[in-house]
């Protein structure tokens, strides 16, 4: 049998709007061929056989869910197909329980055959399926992270919704006590520093060191390709890519960053503060952001080109 590949099954489910666990049942009864796949899924009336039911989802909600004591946080992002979709009442509460649930399981496929938090005689994959015909669109998990604190480490996770649920940042940071855990001026750093993620798409590591070294070797080959340096002597030109590569990658890095509620200091000077005013070492562990829809290729449809499809002229 061909091995079933998650980026398969997730092609069928675009082409069909059926469920995960569907489009993986169908693809293995049919030895990984997508296009019997497909008819398989429209011979047992799961999979709609007119255009809407393979529109691409790349509308919806990014949301977040804390437990309480901020010891484990999910990020989770459930696409749609319209805007319109995305603001109903009916969605935005999937959404949300979704990713409550997300935080109990390891997978979105594991949670899909799960009991639905807020109705147990229904799978989370049955529950989806009734949303889809309720509402009339399709619909899908993408992904969801989940930080969970390390057993015997002192610290909180945090999340922050920004514009409405198009982007969406977990954030897990690390104290030395549980007494600082508890205090108003830590949890108050977590969420500045959620907001702070939110503020800057074009960081991507806490700090310098957590960069791998082969990204700063491809951005010490993009500057030493620049034009600009062409004519200049060999050991001129490492002095100046030198200064352009700490400064790009310094760019990358959370703790390098101007302080989004005040500019004349950095993210790492706020945090000396905050250490100083808590009596304790603080640390940023990591950090996740989600755009919504981001990687997701949109498609452009064209009326005129549709309708003469339709009627056969073109």
């Amino acid at each position: 049998m061909a091995e079933i590949s998650a980026k398969l099954v997730q092609e069928l489910r675009q082409k069909t709007g059926a469920g995960m666990m569907d489009c993986k049942k169908a693809l293995k009864e049919n030895d990984g061929d997508i296009e019997k796949a497909g008819e398989w899924l429209r011979q047992k009336g799961i999979a709609k056989a007119d255009k809407g039911a393979g529109r691409i989802t790349a509308e919806g909600l990014v949301d977040s869910y804390i437990q309480p004591k901020g010891q484990v946080g999910v990020l989770i992002e459930v696409n749609c197909q319209t805007d319109f979709v995305a603001r109903n009442d009916a969605f935005k509460a999937l959404v949300q329980n979704l990713a409550k649930q997300a935080a109990t399981v390891d997978s979105v496929e594991s949670m899909l055959t799960q009991p639905y938090i807020e109705d147990s005689s229904v799978t989370v994959d049955q529950f989806i399926k009734q949303i889809i015909t309720q509402l009339g669109e399709n619909m899908q998990v993408r992904r969801y992270v989940k930080f969970s604190l390390a057993e015997g480490v002192h610290g909180v996770v945090d999340s922050y919704i920004h514009t409405g649920g198009r982007v969406g940042v977990l954030v897990e940071l690390k104290c030395e006590s549980e007494t600082v855990v508890g205090r108003e001026e830590f949890q108050t750093l977590a969420r500045n520093m959620a907001m702070q993620i939110a503020a800057c798409p074009n960081v991507e590591y806490v700090k310098v060191d957590d960069i791998p070294a082969e990204v700063a070797e491809k951005e010490k080959s993009i500057e030493m390709g620049r034009d600009d340096l062409g004519n200049k002597p060999e050991n001129i030109k490492e002095k100046i890519v030198l200064g352009r590569i700490e400064k790009r990658l310094k760019e990358m890095t959370l703790v390098d960053q101007p302080y989004i509620r005040d500019q004349s200091i950095t993210v790492e000077d706020l945090i000396k503060q905050a250490q100083t005013q808590l009596g304790e070492k603080i640390e940023v562990l990591r950090f996740v952001r989600f755009i919504l829809g981001e990687g997701i290729e949109k498609q452009e449809s064209n009326f005129a080109d549709e309708v003469a499809a339709q009627i056969g002229t073109k």
